[in-house]
């Protein structure tokens, strides 16, 4: 229906330390992300929130990825802060993003919002044009 909200991480470069990528809402810039640099598999996966054990409060969790189980969305900053999960933050730099709680606790109300008008699932999408993007731009 019209209320459901389209969440898309469009990832952009990955090296050998991290995948950083955006994360956009119906199609306009929500926030960056920042990934390990082997991340989960690009498709399509049922977005809840629930009680995670690791941060003892409820928090995004991507559903059913193939080989993983707890997959979160949570802050961080560097790829050494992340699990295979997926870091949310407000500005980027090279293998780091930056303002993550903050960015965090705006996305936790989007994502409860939105879980509040039926179910959710969010979109991973790798690099476009390429699937090898090592040494573009360096």
């Amino acid at each position: 229906g019209d209320s459901d909200l389209r969440f898309v991480i469009q990832r952009q470069t990955s090296d050998s330390t991290s995948t950083l990528g955006e994360l956009l809402i119906n199609g306009v810039h929500f926030c960056w992300t920042l990934e390990p640099a082997k991340p989960i598999p690009e498709g399509t996966y049922d977005l809840t929130i629930d009680w995670s054990g690791r941060f003892t409060r409820l928090m995004p969790h991507v559903c059913g990825v193939p080989g993983y189980t707890g997959i979160r969305i949570h802050w961080g900053n560097i790829a050494e802060n992340t699990l295979g999960c997926t870091l949310v933050g407000e500005t980027q730099g090279k293998d780091f993003i930056g303002q993550s709680v903050d960015e965090f606790n705006i996305l936790f109300r989007t994502i409860q919002d939105a879980l509040a008008q039926g179910p959710q699932v969010i979109t991973y999408l790798d690099p476009t044009g390429t699937k090898e993007v090592s040494g573009v731009g360096n």
